[in-house]
């Protein structure tokens, strides 16, 4: 399996500039995710963390706390009550399509929710979930 996540990166990274940004950025994430040790990823897996609750701060937050259990359903911020779009791509097709931030609210919901950044396990499995739907 490693022999084929080295030549993946290998044809990215000998690919011309115009072509790797199609490049899709969750693949990207993923082949990244793996070779940081993350395996057997499962939308099921994303789905059991995304609906996981967390005590933080003495209060109970999980990922569905913002963005709801249905992914296709405007979600509101717990703290500020700012709308969400969908997170569902297949109503909402901007989702998971720019790298940047991708990362950015990854980590930043993370730490919100979980007290900590997610391992690469967990993203994959999240990116994975959310994909899905």
């Amino acid at each position: 399996m490693k022999k084929y996540l080295n030549l993946i990166l290998l044809i990215l990274s000998t690919t011309p500039v115009y072509a790797v940004n199609s490049v899709n950025p969750v693949d990207e994430l993923l082949v990244k995710y793996r070779l940081q040790g993350a395996d057997s990823l499962s939308a099921e897996a994303g789905q059991k963390l995304w609906n996981q609750e967390f005590t933080r701060k003495g209060k109970i937050r999980q990922c569905s706390t913002c963005h709801t259990n249905d992914l296709r359903n405007y979600g509101k911020h717990a703290r500020t009550g700012k709308i969400i779009k969908p997170m569902a791509k297949s109503v909402n097709p901007k989702r998971l399509t720019k790298l940047k931030k991708i990362r950015k609210w990854l980590k930043r919901n993370c730490k919100w929710t979980l007290g900590r950044e997610c391992t690469p396990q967990e993203k994959a499995n999240l990116l994975i979930y959310i994909q899905s739907q």
